[in-house]
């Protein structure tokens, strides 16, 4: 029962890929944590949030919030047994398409909360691929133990779907990143209106992929092809460092003395905190991305966009705003490029009419997640 106006207090721990300076990861992590925050100042109830990081001073720094060792069995067993609950936050934790260990790891602090009695909550999951069939018993017997399931796109419900877990356990809302807010008291900026005569600023950010490095000689002749046709001010953003930050770099190489008229290649370095990146990322006139997250803040502050699919999950979104890669990393043609880049920085309205209802429906539905977990925690604060 509470003691006056005083809100009742829940710590939660939260599980994800944090403190690995990867920005999209990060921006689920502080899009998680606000939206706690708020939905839990709603319903008064106070979250006392427990991250498990790669890092957990930076993480503590950054966020101002308790983090333990996430790969130390006695900093995750205290933090699980000392919680009300476990999040499993945000981005594509199950999936075995970058290592066979990421599935059992996240479902294995799944399983460990369950056995200790705290109830888990799947929140705005990105599933799958799941290629080894042997993963499908561990997805299925944490999601269909967990109090809230909540996956980010329709394909991830359909995957679950087919291992058997029930279709009306799952919930689909938008990645928590589409509520992540601007630094508090950065404008998002009008990016044409502040440069009137200089040329457009596109933001560029792309991972490393393939292992002989043909995609980024794609991108590389379709940003040229770009500045062939109008000057450009090609403006690099580095999402997880140092990775993305050498690949630039290698992008940048390729483009030295080949740009068009005027136009210019620089690489950016908004810091480690996702709400900084969101800013740079508000101040581009289009962006092109290969980066989930990055596709995403692009979303959140309505700058026009074209994705370079590398992964399901890029088409997806981008289906979701009624939009299709621009291409692959397998395939992309130049001129194809060049032609649909000048036409987003010549009518950006036109291309705000036509996506802004989903955006703002994608923002609307952000906090969906938090809302559902911080009831649920409420009511049984007053069992």
């Amino acid at each position: 029962m509470g003691t006056g106006n005083r809100p009742q207090v829940r710590r939660i721990v939260i599980s994800g890929y944090y403190g690995f300076n990867n920005s999209g990861d990060e921006a689920v992590l502080r899009s998680i944590l606000l939206a706690l925050e708020e939905q839990g100042r709603e319903q008064g109830v106070e979250i006392q949030p427990v991250v498990l990081s790669g890092d957990p001073a930076w993480t503590s720094r950054m966020y101002g919030v308790e983090s333990v060792r996430r790969m130390h069995p006695g900093d995750l067993w205290k933090a699980l047994r000392g919680s009300d609950g476990l999040i499993s936050g945000g981005g594509s934790l199950l999936q075995d398409a970058t290592s066979a260990k990421t599935i059992p790891y996240y479902t294995g602090v799944m399983k460990l909360a369950q056995l200790l009695g705290k109830p888990t909550f799947a929140y705005s999951q990105g599933i799958g691929p799941v290629n080894r069939r042997w993963m499908d018993p561990l997805i299925r017997g944490v999601m269909k133990r967990s109090a809230y399931v909540s996956v980010r796109d329709a394909e991830s419900a359909a995957l679950l779907g087919r291992i058997g877990v029930p279709a009306d356990r799952i919930e689909v809302v938008p990645d928590p990143v589409m509520g992540l807010p601007l630094p508090a008291g950065a404008a998002s900026a009008d990016p044409g209106a502040l440069r009137a005569g200089e040329p457009p600023v596109v933001g560029v950010s792309l991972r490393r992929w393939r292992g002989d490095g043909a995609d980024l000689g794609r991108a590389a002749e379709a940003l040229v092809a770009l500045s062939k046709r109008m000057p450009v001010r090609l403006r690099f953003l580095p999402f997880h460092t140092p990775s993305d930050t050498e690949t630039s770099e290698q992008v940048m190489e390729r483009l030295r003395g080949r740009l068009g008229d005027e136009s210019s290649a620089e690489l950016a370095a908004p810091g480690d905190d996702p709400q900084q990146m969101l800013l740079a990322v508000s101040r581009c006139d289009a962006l092109f991305g290969m980066r989930l997250h990055a596709l995403i803040y692009a979303a959140n502050q309505y700058v026009p966009m074209l994705g370079l699919s590398y992964d399901p999950k890029i088409d997806q979104f981008l289906h979701r705003l009624g939009q299709a890669p621009i291409g692959t990393t397998d395939r992309l043609d130049a001129e194809a490029f060049a032609d649909a880049a000048c036409s987003l920085l010549a009518d950006r309205e036109g291309w705000l009419a036509v996506h802004k209802p989903a955006i703002d429906e994608l923002k609307r539905q952000s906090q969906r997640p938090a809302q559902q977990i911080v009831q649920l925690l409420r009511h049984t604060l007053l069992r």
